[in-house]
């Protein structure tokens, strides 16, 4: 069982947005973590985040992680390679920019950017280190490599398992290649993705219904056991939110004690969180490439600069569930007018006038 943070703890924590750090790396790519020293929300939200970055004709060697994970292709085309648990077949699933994969706990993946790839692929990972090694952090276990499995077994241990001779087994393990990421050889021929292989595994986050499309405000698509239903079983739901330049998105909280993981994919603005207490914890500006998280209950809102901004976002139940306090859908419009008139200490008149504005707005704001 994992131990929440107490009340004073959260609010004492740096929650201000941080950049990666690189783990690991070659001529084939990097892969890059956020850790929970610099980033304490992680350990108290038990949630990982990584980001791999492979060049053209990068692989991402098999492996498995401790954790389940919602992975999101932030830039490029490639494809993933995927072995579900007790699956007889891998899927080669061609990816591209905006999908979304659910990875639950087991799966073996490998990544690959084709040879002649003119961008890098990019992907985010974001998941439930709950019953991770670490708290905060993805470990992930190679399958080969310098450090994979087979270079930790002896030499006879391999040859019994695999049924080959003692040279044969030496040779396996003395000539694994480089740690986690390789560059494929000029002419090796891949496995060929297969479109088949995207369905109920993945869904594009810029080619989905808008699950909101507010005009000049900002849209959203909401990743959910419905078009979805890996995710149950990765007990993360998630969304891609896009607003326009200027706009702002209503001060809201999750109001099923989830916390909301949030990654700058692109553009830059200005975010306030407010805690318990009524306590502002965060006012900062945020940028792409930089991830936070919001602790449980507490209000977010942000406001974007003349670029837009765009987030991707995970929340750690399957089916999230989320209060606005602004616009046609605020819990202000369905108080009753009197208690609004004795909780703001004010007259009928203004009261009034509180509740008559944003009746044309739902969680995006776009600028007057």
């Amino acid at each position: 069982m994992v131990q929440r943070s107490s009340n004073a703890e959260v609010m004492s924590m740096d929650l201000s947005p941080k950049m990666p750090a690189k783990a690991y790396g070659g001529e084939g790519g990097a892969y890059y973590d956020w850790s929970p020293a610099d980033l304490p929300m992680l350990g108290a939200a038990s949630i990982g985040a990584a980001k791999l970055h492979l060049a053209a004709g990068g692989l991402s060697l098999p492996s498995y992680s401790d954790c389940a994970k919602v992975a999101y292709v932030l830039q490029g085309a490639g494809a993933c390679g995927l072995v579900l648990p007790e699956a007889a077949k891998e899927k080669v699933i061609p990816i591209k920019t905006g999908d979304t994969l659910a990875l639950p706990f087991g799966a073996v993946t490998w990544w690959h950017n084709a040879q002649g790839s003119d961008a890098e692929l990019v992907v985010l990972f974001l998941g439930d280190t709950s019953k991770g090694h670490v708290n905060g952090k993805f470990t992930n276990f190679q399958l080969t490599g310098a450090n994979g499995i087979f270079t930790g077994f002896s030499t006879e241990f391999v040859a019994r398992a695999w049924d080959l001779d003692q040279d044969s087994a030496a040779k396996i393990v003395s000539t694994q290649p480089g740690s986690g990421i390789v560059k494929i050889a000029a002419g090796h021929k891949m496995p060929e993705p297969r479109a088949e292989d995207r369905k109920g595994m993945v869904l594009n986050c810029l080619e989905a219904p808008l699950d909101v499309d507010i005009p000049g405000g900002g849209r959203v698509v909401v990743l959910n056991t419905a078009n979805l239903p890996l995710v149950k079983e990765v007990g993360l739901g998630a969304d891609l939110v896009r607003i326009d330049g200027h706009s702002m998105c209503s001060p809201g909280f999750s109001c099923d004690s989830a916390y909301q993981v949030t990654y700058i994919v692109r553009g830059s603005g200005r975010v306030q969180v407010v805690g318990i207490d009524g306590t502002r914890v965060l006012e900062t500006r945020v940028e792409g490439g930089c991830l936070f998280i919001v602790p449980r209950f507490f209000v977010v809102s942000k406001i974007a600069d003349d670029t837009g901004l765009e987030w991707f976002s995970i929340i750690t139940t399957p089916n999230p569930i989320f209060s606005h306090l602004a616009g046609k859908t605020s819990v202000w419009k369905a108080i009753s007018p009197a208690v609004l008139e004795t909780a703001f200490n004010t007259t009928p008149e203004m009261e009034k006038m509180f509740r008559s504005k944003r009746l044309d707005s739902e969680i995006f704001f776009a600028p007057n």
